[in-house]
């Protein structure tokens, strides 16, 4: 087994290479690709009042406003995150579409501290890559696998990964604190963990 410092290392050059990756990317493949995982069916029922965090896209991250857009449709409420600082879990708050976003950390759009608290059903989790083993890298940050790992403990959530097929790799290097998807979706195929 490789030391944690290995990992590391591997997670980091891994991370470059697929920022550059997913930065290269055509404007318009991106948007086709949102657009296409939004008009799937999805993978899982959406029940009135299901609670759905979603996020706003960072960078070149795929957007997944069109699928909360559908999802709000059917009758989810909706969450975005709020960063509450290194080493905590993120603050999931109730939004909707129209309503006020404020600049967080790195310039990230997020709810505002006096939106309401919630505990999602459905957490929808962005990546750099993911691999078929259910794991994720993010920017490193940790924060998805702490709140992941938090929201498990409190009640049975599904976290679903979107992504471009491009995404994905052959194995994320992963220690224990790294948490597992249920679902990642690309606008190729819904790739789904659950019951595995």
């Amino acid at each position: 087994m490789m030391d944690a410092v290995s990992i590391e290392q591997q997670k980091a050059a891994l991370r470059r290479d697929a920022a550059a990756r997913r930065d290269a990317l055509p404007a318009e493949m991106r948007k086709a690709a949102a657009e296409a995982i939004a008009a799937r069916d999805f993978p899982l029922p959406v029940a009135a009042g299901m609670i759905v965090s979603g996020f706003m896209p960072f960078k070149s991250e795929i957007n997944p406003l069109p699928l909360l857009q559908k999802l709000a449709g059917a009758g989810a409420r909706l969450a975005l995150p709020r960063i509450v600082g290194r080493g905590h879990p993120l603050s999931m708050r109730a939004w909707e579409f129209g309503a006020p976003l404020e600049r967080g950390q790195w310039g990230l759009r997020e709810p505002p501290a006096d939106a309401p608290e919630v505990d999602p059903d459905v957490l929808i989790v962005p990546l750099l890559v993911f691999d078929r083993a259910a794991y994720r890298l993010g920017f490193g940050a940790g924060y998805y696998d702490m709140t992941l790992t938090a929201l498990r403990a409190r009640k049975t959530i599904t976290a679903v990964g979107i992504a471009f097929a491009a995404q994905e790799v052959p194995a994320v290097p992963r220690t224990e604190r790294d948490a597992r998807l249920d679902l990642v979706l690309t606008e190729r195929e819904a790739i789904d963990w659950r019951g595995r």
